[in-house]
């Protein structure tokens, strides 16, 4: 770290210690069994993974959240407030000129009495901290898109499927498609179900599954076929809700005609509202800030609500500036049923520093 990304990151610190974060640090090094389950695809292939004889296997620290979690639910401390700086790890595999690792300063807020305002403190935090810069802003919200989902009318286990293929957009837009019925079953499944006992001339399992668990897919499978499609208007409906791309305002008066028809939304459509107005009171100009449907489906796959990001203007080249959302459904996780809702995001001081003409 070089001298002047270690001041930008001490005055990033300062910043989110005068909004009474409390300093916390965690393990470069962390137990594996837990932490990989809980990020995206992105951040598990590309974890730095190891074994120790006493610790089983280890990761180096990819993110501070989980950890920072981790030790937040593991203590009495409701409401809180904590900020942090140190290295993350992250392999480069498919691009070698991304850092391997990078300096993150955070703001993590863990307070269920009031959502919107704890979202609205982290982001208008984090705005405040790279005022002058240029950047833009981007946010979304995933808890709509999830509700959007949990309200779809049909089965159980496709809404499953749905909810767990958000964060891999194609799959998730291949899987809508086909139990919408816009795309034509494959012929190999199709053949295999029309047998009346598809396992009666199979050849010897090979391989970790078992007959009976073969069956159960196959059953699994006829009766996802017996599933009548998701009808086209809930289909055009999400299509409309993915494809959301103008400023928050605009947004929320769109929102509010489709929950007419996809009620399911409601309260999260009632969440963004208080979050615009809780933004607004903080000096945001929630006329001009920029909302995307789809914004946050490649990130971490534990962000479950507001999601937002900061971008260099005339830079697109460089990883994001900032980043963060909320995560209640990791608290609950890590907190063995113990839930408290919270939000946070970090910041990448050697890219404020970047831009600044520091270096």
């Amino acid at each position: 770290m070089t001298g002047a990304t270690s001041a930008e990151a001490a005055r990033l610190a300062a910043l989110f210690q005068a909004q009474g974060a409390k300093p916390v640090d965690a393990d470069i090094l962390l137990s594996a069994d837990t932490l990989l389950d809980l990020y995206g695809e992105d951040i598990r292939g590309r974890a730095y993974l190891t074994t120790d004889p006493f610790g089983g296997e280890m990761v180096l620290r990819p993110d501070f959240t989980v950890p920072v979690v981790q030790m937040h639910m593991d203590s009495a401390a409701d409401p809180a407030r904590y900020t942090y700086a140190g290295r993350v790890f992250r392999k480069q595999e498919d691009d070698p000129s991304r850092q391997r690792e990078a300096t993150q300063v955070g703001f993590e807020v863990f307070d269920g009495s009031d959502p919107a305002t704890s979202d609205a403190t982290v982001f208008a935090a984090i705005a405040d901290a790279l005022a002058g810069l240029p950047v833009r802003a981007a946010t979304g919200d995933i808890g709509i898109l999830m509700a959007a989902v949990a309200g779809l009318k049909t089965s159980d286990t496709r809404k499953a499927a749905l909810m767990r293929h958000l964060w891999r957009p194609r799959k998730f837009r291949h899987l809508l498609d086909r139990f919408g019925g816009r795309t034509a079953p494959i012929a190999s499944r199709a053949a295999l179900l029309a047998q009346a006992d598809p396992l009666a001339d199979a050849a010897p399992i090979i391989g970790l599954r078992s007959k009976a668990e073969v069956q159960a897919r196959i059953d699994a499978l006829r009766l996802d076929a017996q599933t009548p499609p998701i009808g086209e208007g809930e289909l055009a409906l999400i299509d409309t809700l993915l494809g959301l791309d103008a400023t928050c305002l605009h947004v929320l008066q769109s929102l509010r005609d489709i929950a007419v028809d996809l009620p399911a939304i409601s309260a999260a459509v009632d969440a963004f509202s208080a979050r615009l107005d809780a933004l607004a009171s903080q000096g945001v100009n929630v006329d001009q800030l920029a909302f995307e449907g789809s914004y946050g489906r490649t990130s971490l796959e534990y962000y479950d609500g507001f999601v937002f990001g900061f971008y260099a203007s005339d830079a697109p080249h460089l990883p994001p500036i900032a980043t963060g959302g909320r995560y209640d459904a990791l608290t609950a996780q890590l907190g063995a049923g113990r839930a408290v809702p919270a939000v946070g995001g970090v910041v990448r001081p050697d890219l404020v520093v970047a831009l600044r003409g520091d270096v």
